[in-house]
């Protein structure tokens, strides 16, 4: 029976279509960091770890990644690839090492899609109960319940699924739109709170060296990168793109623009706010902060961005996630489901839809941890250490790859090897000291979210994993790529013409 997808391991199955500009680009990987979830709900973590420092900590943290992105950009210059850090850290590194960062972001990608199903699910309950709605025969809607949340969540992720099997150019053109309406609504609501904020504006939020301890520094750092994640989206659509040059625009671009709105965010908020509202209010944080400045129903409009937000980062979520397999699965790291192309759509559909399934399937297993306010600060704690263990990889791939320029070009080697290889070894730093504080932390293990071994075991499970998968692909699928650590190349002929 013919399901309109080739097989993984046919030599002439099609190639990914080339149909995107710097502009899609910019909507994946702008979609994919979701400022305004990031802004509604992630600055009220991270308050609760560094307290009123937030632009000092969103400041700080954009140096490392401002760095890496660097590293991620000229990579791609010399090596587009849609496996990106898989491909360039297998071959400057090591297959193993290499293997582990495809293998993390997969993992974590699909973490994050469970924790933004619920939000978005959180977002939908709350706009139902301002609609008037709070009940549905005898349940009570409650938009920080883990089951609620997710029950609902899921139906918009399947909707995003289907939409991102159809075409990355159909999702972009549809992310493009939403992104359009979150920062409008963005912009002059946290403009509006900067101008008429009763509280006053404070030199002090800037001071790093203000931050309670070393603890919190290094996990408010973490939680910032965690914010940051997903500029390098655009990089995972490089094969996807008419001008490999426009992916790395495009994640610079996307990076700029984020470090922008979260100052601005931070900046606004605690102009309205104080330390225990925003800290306190979990996912419903943007939603407060929309009603301590607007009544009904201008007040809403934040909680609908948040909402387009969660949806839209849904969907640059399964796209990416769906790439990187891709491209481990022609290498035959990962099975050939992953890597079967739909004649009709040009995508990875089956994988795709895999991804979907796998992130309803975590969604459901994040039910054991009851409170959605939890079960976001279990989840980005795990997601932040092992994205920047992937980030902290790359970037040491870089400064290997190009170290030569040490002896040929100072000023380049500057931006491709020594600042690279620096933001490698905070961020290794960080997650280290942040591991063993977490283990400190606690002397028994619980299913809770403030307990410290249950917080470790989360991103220790995600990087072990990986181990055990990257040895069924050397010793039993026989992969090439633990030979030399490359993967297949992205120009190679499959890949079909320019489209649209």
């Amino acid at each position: 029976m013919n399901d309109g997808t080739i097989g993984g391991d046919d030599p002439a199955r099609p190639g990914l279509r080339r149909s995107l500009g710097v502009v899609d680009g910019v909507a994946v990987a702008a979609s994919s960091t979701a400022a305004t979830t990031s802004i509604g709900i992630g600055l009220g973590v991270t308050a609760g770890v560094v307290g009123p420092h937030l632009p000092a900590i969103m400041l700080l943290a954009f140096l490392p990644v401002l760095s890496i992105a660097g590293a991620y950009s000229r990579l791609n210059r010399v090596e587009p690839n849609a496996g990106n850090g898989y491909v360039w850290v297998g071959r400057s590194l090591s297959p193993w090492l290499g293997f582990t960062v495809g293998w993390v972001n997969i993992v974590a990608s699909v973490a994050f899609l469970a924790y933004t199903t619920a939000v978005t699910g959180s977002a939908l309950l709350q706009l139902a109960g301002r609609a008037g709605l709070h009940r549905i025969g005898s349940l009570g809607l409650d938009p920080d319940s883990t089951a609620q949340t997710t029950a609902l969540g899921v139906v918009v992720l399947a909707a995003v699924t289907v939409t991102a099997v159809t075409g990355v150019r159909t999702a972009a053109r549809l992310q493009t739109w939403l992104l359009v309406f979150e920062y409008v609504v963005l912009l002059g609501f946290c403009g509006y709170g900067i101008v008429t904020g009763p509280r006053s504006f404070s030199l002090s939020w800037f001071d790093p060296f203000a931050i309670p301890s070393a603890t919190a520094l290094a996990q408010g750092l973490l939680l910032s990168v965690f914010c940051y994640w997903g500029f390098e989206a655009a990089f995972t659509v490089t094969e996807e793109v008419r001008d490999p040059r426009d992916a790395s625009r495009a994640g610079l671009i996307t990076l700029v623009t984020m470090l922008g709105l979260f100052l601005l965010g931070s900046v606004a908020f605690q102009r309205v706010l104080s330390e225990e509202e925003l800290a306190g209010h979990g996912a419903q944080g943007l939603a407060y902060y929309g009603d301590r400045l607007a009544g009904e129903p201008l007040a809403a409009l934040p909680l609908v961005a948040l909402m387009f937000s969660a949806v839209a980062s849904l969907q640059a979520g399964v796209i990416p996630t769906a790439r990187g397999a891709f491209a481990m699965s022609r290498d035959r790291t990962l099975g050939p489901v992953w890597s079967r192309i739909s004649d009709r759509y040009g995508t990875p559909a089956a994988g795709t839809l895999l991804i979907g399934v796998l992130a309803t399937a975590v969604a459901v297993l994040a039910l054991v941890i009851p409170r959605l306010a939890d079960m976001i600060m279990a989840t980005v704690n795990a997601v932040g250490i092992v994205v920047a263990l992937s980030y902290a990889l790359t970037a040491l791939a870089a400064a290997v790859r190009f170290r030569s320029l040490l002896r040929t070009d100072r000023r380049q080697a500057l931006r491709a090897v020594v600042l690279p290889a620096l933001a490698a070894v905070a961020l290794l730093g960080l997650g280290g000291y942040l591991g063993w504080s977490f283990y400190t932390s606690a002397d028994h293990f619980e299913l809770s979210a403030d307990n410290g071994w249950f917080l470790l075991l989360m991103p220790l499970v995600m990087i072990v994993s990986g181990f055990v998968v990257a040895g069924w692909a050397k010793w039993v699928r026989k992969s090439p790529y633990f030979r030399t650590g490359a993967g297949t190349d992205a120009d190679s002929p499959k890949l079909l013409t320019p489209s649209n």
